[in-house]
């Protein structure tokens, strides 16, 4: 996959630029600023279709990679770093982000969502390279005794130790102070209109004016769609939506997180099981903020005794497979576009990892699966 590194960026202007500042931009902003390159993000500024402000916070390995299992490899090659990402965090922004993995539960309402989810779980742990991933089918009883909080609707759960949670907005927060603090020029409300290739590098233009350097990096999510094409990538993404609700503070009961409610280290509830396609309507709906609230009730019923203090929507990023889009430019070398619906739990690796490779002018040969070419594949097959 390797064409060697990009050029050098034009004397006085950034060696990368990465065009979007939400969880994805920031972590590869950090990751590149701390392999040594002067880094500019531009980002279009909270107006945007920004997934980060709704994210759910989940480092999250269970379930992940039917179908793909290098995604699972993926996925818990970082919740397995991201133990080594939070304390790069607090050491370089101050900021703890209350980084947490004792491990998930997926709680079911009937014997057939067991059933079913189990069985999913069984073929997702049979598929090849997928040793080392372990789980648990736990009845009502053994997870009331692990959860002693759950209602008698609970009929069992699915449990893995790999599973864990952050602060959502302490990690935004804390991605940002770190990059500012590594000389990272952040740019807010620097929308991109055009990329255009330019004397070995790129020319990125917008209302704001012209910037040039030797990489540009695609991280802005729903609208990496429109940016890919203009360095001859291919990003064919659209937007799930998903909506979330906040209960008041509570006392601490539930130490572990879930797919689909977790309690922050704050005290308070998050609850968000919702995808719609509904493409860029990002309006709450009182329908299915009740069953989403009627779900949880029936897993935990303290949760009707408390007051909801928030509730909002937001647009994950969906490729056509659900998988990432991890790919660079063979027509333009130093292009790169990365894309994925799963920020928070690949955070440490596109710190870690995927940055340190990008700045060298190749992507992992980890990461090889997911380029956008495998959907052309796909179609002509």
């Amino acid at each position: 996959m390797a064409k060697g590194p990009a050029p050098a960026a034009p004397a006085g202007e950034p060696d990368a630029v990465v065009i979007g500042g939400g969880v994805v931009g920031g972590a590869m902003a950090l990751g590149l600023a701390r392999s040594g390159a002067r880094v500019a993000i531009l980002d279009e500024g909270d107006d945007a279709f920004r997934a980060s402000r709704g994210n759910f916070a989940l480092v999250w390995v269970q379930s992940k990679g039917l179908g793909m299992p290098e995604y699972a490899l993926w996925s818990r090659r970082s919740a397995d770093d991201w133990g080594t990402l939070a304390d790069l965090l607090r050491t370089e922004s101050g900021i703890d982000v209350a980084h947490s993995q004792p491990g998930g539960f997926m709680l079911c309402l009937s014997e057939s969502e067991l059933q079913r989810r189990a069985e999913a779980l069984h073929r997702l742990h049979n598929q090849p390279a997928m040793a080392g991933f372990s789980h648990e089918v736990l009845d009502h009883a053994e997870t009331k005794r692990r959860l002693p909080a759950i209602g008698k609707d609970v009929v069992g759960a699915l449990y893995s130790p790999h599973d864990g949670h952050v602060n959502s907005l302490k990690l935004f927060r804390a991605l940002r102070e770190a990059c500012l603090r590594r000389g990272v020029d952040y740019r807010p409300n620097h929308g991109v209109d055009a990329i255009e290739p330019a004397g070995g590098g790129f020319a990125i233009r917008g209302p704001w004016g012209e910037m040039r350097s030797a990489r540009v990096v695609l991280c802005a999510g729903l609208g990496n769609a429109r940016l890919a094409p203009m360095v001859g990538l291919d990003a064919p993404v659209r937007p799930s939506k998903g909506q979330i609700i906040v209960t008041e503070k509570t006392a601490p009961f539930l130490d572990h997180p879930m797919a689909t409610l977790r309690q922050t280290d704050e005290g308070g509830v998050m609850i968000g099981d919702s995808q719609e396609d509904r493409g860029f309507d990002t309006s709450v709906s009182q329908p299915v903020l009740s069953v989403m609230a009627e779900r949880a009730v029936r897993m935990f019923p303290r949760l009707a005794g408390l007051n909801v203090v928030r509730t909002w929507s937001a647009l994950r990023v969906m490729s056509p497979d659900g998988f990432p889009i991890y790919d660079q430019s063979f027509a333009h070398p130093g292009a790169f576009v990365v894309t994925c619906h799963s920020g928070v739990t690949l955070a440490a690796n596109h710190v870690l990892t995927l940055a340190p490779a990008l700045l060298a002018g190749r992507l992992p040969e980890a990461v090889s699966r997911f380029s956008a070419r495998r959907f052309h594949v796909q179609a002509s097959a």
